[in-house]
């Protein structure tokens, strides 16, 4: 699996992914990962949620996400636009969460808190 250089605005990352879209992609989800509430916040409608991921954009990031093979600062894999990424994220957020609904899970993180001690595996000897 290819190493790439994904870039957008401060924002950088070096990840394995197949193709450049993906590391483009997994440059969003880190960056929106601690946004993914809205999805559990049922009183939120669906524009409320893309409106929120908009103005976190506005404030976060570029325009556009580079991606290189060779480094960072160079974008010979591809120049993928911010909107389009955002689209792409909240639909596969919408998905999920609508698939864990009609599982009948609860609306509710499906992780624990980062600072939930109590879920965390106990510490080596």
């Amino acid at each position: 699996m290819p190493k790439f250089y994904a870039s957008c605005g401060s924002q950088n990352l070096v990840v394995a992914a197949d193709t450049a879209e993906q590391a483009a992609m997994r440059l969003i989800d880190e960056l929106l990962a601690a946004h993914v509430w809205i999805y559990e916040d049922a009183l939120l409608r669906d524009q409320d949620r893309r409106d929120h991921l908009i103005l976190e954009a506005l404030m976060h990031l570029d325009t556009t996400v580079s991606v290189s093979e060779r480094g960072n600062g160079h974008y010979e894999a591809g120049l993928f636009g911010v909107p389009e990424l955002l689209d792409h994220w909240h639909r596969l957020m919408s998905a999920v969460s609508k698939a864990l609904s009609s599982a009948g899970l609860p609306n509710d993180r499906a992780l624990p808190d980062a600072n939930d001690v109590s879920q965390q595996p106990p510490e080596p000897r």
